[in-house]
């Protein structure tokens, strides 16, 4: 397979590189997404010279088939549901509660575990670049992007390594106003995890220890 990058901190430094073409303003801020994202995000913030922060993101997934994802919640209560894969795998009603409640349960148990002794986030009139280490179904980004515009983000860019053909279509399409920038698009897709040579499991330890090393927002 051609064309894979090294880890997360080269597709970051990558990623940095084609954002700084944009020409972003000074008070713009980077958010990783939560856990894998922020690793990407801590090199883009450093190429650019921007704050880095952090947005908590969980997938709601399943019951028996917790990496198929029916919808996701994230940071400041938003929730985003998708209709057809609860259809087709046949979620009820209160499967769909109590994946919520057990995943608030861990997005609360991160928030506080990153943040610390970081003010919550305020993005009212600001610039915010969305970084994940890849995108798949689009289900976390969605409600990210739900997110950041809900706490006051006056520009939103997604920017990720890599993503199957069409999904950042769909977001600007559901999203308008919403810039994307991806460094690859390989189709067959697949997987996120298949465009990386090194693409190991994300402690809290390493979200923390990025965030740590960044300048606060």
């Amino acid at each position: 397979m051609t064309d894979r990058f090294a880890d997360r901190r080269e597709a970051g430094r990558l990623l940095g590189e084609a954002l700084r073409r944009l020409g972003l303003p000074l008070g713009a801020i980077i958010l990783g997404l939560a856990r894998g994202g922020v690793i990407v995000a801590a090199e883009a913030a450093r190429a650019l010279g921007l704050p880095l922060d952090v947005l908590v993101v969980r997938k709601l997934g399943v019951p028996g088939q917790p990496e198929l994802a029916f919808g996701a919640i994230a940071t400041g209560g938003r929730r985003v549901l998708n209709p057809g894969v609860i259809g087709e795998a046949g979620v009820t009603d209160a499967e769909i509660e109590a994946v919520t409640r057990e995943e608030e349960r861990e997005l609360q148990r991160r928030e506080a575990a990153y943040r610390g002794n970081r003010p919550p986030l305020d993005l009212r009139g600001r610039t915010v670049v969305l970084v994940d280490d890849g995108l798949a179904t689009g289900a976390s980004m969605r409600v990210a992007i739900e997110a950041v515009r809900a706490l006051g983000a006056d520009r939103v860019i997604v920017a990720v390594p890599v993503a199957p053909p069409g999904v950042c279509e769909e977001l600007a399409a559901d999203f308008p106003g919403l810039e994307c920038v991806v460094l690859r698009t390989p189709d067959p897709f697949y997987a996120v995890g298949l465009w990386y040579r090194a693409f190991p499991h994300t402690s809290d330890d390493e979200v923390t220890a990025a965030l740590a090393a960044s300048p606060a927002a």
